[in-house]
């Protein structure tokens, strides 16, 4: 008996040995721990803070250098700097035109990548709407200094410049890089923006025509009753766009649908050339509210000191407002217009021209007015006879142009040799003359 109960109590004790020795190795390994884990919480937020940074960088890297007129971001600082400075009002003018154009070439990049998460019908509205951010902000800061004349002329070039450069040298572009023969476009979506052009038009010569509506040789128009018109006509205008949604989104989205998958495809393509976007959705919204900010600011500088570096410049005000500040203001629509119409997309470039065209006529003109009239502004839909003719022979012109299916360089060739016109007429009238009364 003796042996067994030593043996039973070497047993016992190594039992107890072991115990000791595995509670000791937990206990090294629980202090240890504490230090363990700051080590690994730090190596964690070292490595959150190196992927924000390069994250960060790739993405000032796409914003900034991943257009063609990164250089032309150069002069925003120099605007800044030449107002802070006092370097003259045509050197913040010139340096804000320039730094306009990248601004709104980014502006449209920025909205697609937004489009892309919304879906195609929010997309397609925030698209249009994005393109048109400069003219929308540059119109704004127009009627809040009560400049009505600059106002109303830079409305009136961003509609020429679309229907008439834009589309024209698309179509001079895309016919030359294509020729041989005769290209087909669709009809339909041309048709419908045409008709909705047409009456943004009427509402244009209504307030025009209203002042020399004669009664016994004189005048029967006040400038109230014009006034009164013409906030109708934003009313009206404002529903016929509404409804022109409507028809393109839901009732006969099927005329537009070819198109939408084109672009899709279109964008495919060329996400798969240039490689996956380090741009989400929530750092393209960030992206897109920091240029508009900028874009603001420069706005100001330009119709602060537009009438200055007119006058310093020796180019007329009308050239200026109708020519200049249209075509740095829609740099995105004409580049993408011209690339899909190398492409032999037309119906795109169309979409983009004629769309961009439609939405400053029956959108950003009556909210502008609905605005001023709501701040007691006396903005009308009044413009001088001049400015009114070259709205209706652009738009009947374009009508008359792509009345037909087909499309070639020449029909380009012509519509913006009429630009040309037009832009020569305003830079060599400085002056108009106001107009005579009807007399007996």
């Amino acid at each position: 008996m003796a042996p067994s109960q030593s043996g039973g109590g070497d047993a016992a004790g190594d039992l107890l040995e072991t115990g000791l020795l595995v509670a000791a190795i937990k206990a090294t390994s629980t202090s240890g721990r504490p230090a363990d884990d700051e080590r690994g919480a730090g190596a964690t937020t070292s490595s959150r803070v190196r992927r924000g940074a390069r994250l960060a960088a790739a993405q000032l890297q796409e914003v900034f250098l991943g257009t063609r007129l990164f250089p032309l971001f150069s002069a925003v600082p120099l605007a800044v700097a030449a107002q802070h400075l006092r370097l003259g009002r045509a050197w913040v003018f010139v340096f804000s035109l320039i730094g306009m154009a990248p601004l709104a070439e980014r502006v449209s990049f920025l909205s697609e990548h937004i489009a892309d998460t919304a879906g195609p019908t929010a997309g397609g509205i925030l698209n249009a709407t994005c393109g048109n951010v400069p003219e929308l902000i540059i119109a704004l800061f127009a009627l809040h200094k009560e400049k009505l004349e600059i106002l109303k002329w830079s409305l009136l070039g961003s509609i020429l410049s679309n229907l008439l450069l834009v589309l024209g040298s698309s179509l001079l572009c895309g016919g030359l890089a294509n020729t041989g023969k005769e290209r087909p476009l669709d009809r339909r979506q041309a048709d419908v923006s045409i008709g909705l052009l047409m009456l943004g038009v009427l509402c244009h010569i209504l307030p025009l025509l209203s002042k020399y509506a004669n009664c016994t040789g004189h005048s029967i128009s006040s400038s109230g009753s014009v006034l009164e018109l013409s906030r109708l006509s934003a009313i009206v205008m404002l529903t016929v766009y509404f409804g022109g949604l409507i028809f393109q989104l839901k009732t006969h989205r099927q005329i537009f649908e070819q198109e939408d998958s084109s672009e899709s495809t279109n964008t495919n393509n060329s996400n798969d050339d240039d490689g996956s976007s380090v741009i989400g959705f929530t750092s393209a919204v960030i992206w897109l509210i920091g240029m508009t900010v900028v874009i603001a600011v420069l706005s100001n500088y330009i119709i602060t000191t537009i009438e200055e570096a007119s006058e310093s410049l020796g180019i007329p005000l009308r050239f200026i407002s109708i020519i200049l500040l249209p075509i740095v203001g829609n740099a995105a629509e004409h580049a993408g217009a011209i690339i899909f119409a190398f492409k032999n997309k037309i119906d795109i470039t169309l979409g983009i021209a004629l769309g961009s065209a439609t939405q400053i006529s029956l959108l950003v003109v009556p909210i502008i007015l609905i605005v001023s009239w709501v701040n007691g502004i006396p903005m009308d839909l009044d413009l001088n006879l001049l400015e009114t003719g070259s709205l209706v022979m652009t738009v009947f012109t374009t009508a008359f142009t792509l009345q037909d299916d087909k499309w070639h360089y020449l029909k380009g060739f012509n519509l913006t040799l009429c630009y040309i016109v037009i832009a020569a007429c305003f830079f060599t009238i400085k002056a108009l003359p106001t107009p005579k009364k009807v007399h007996d």
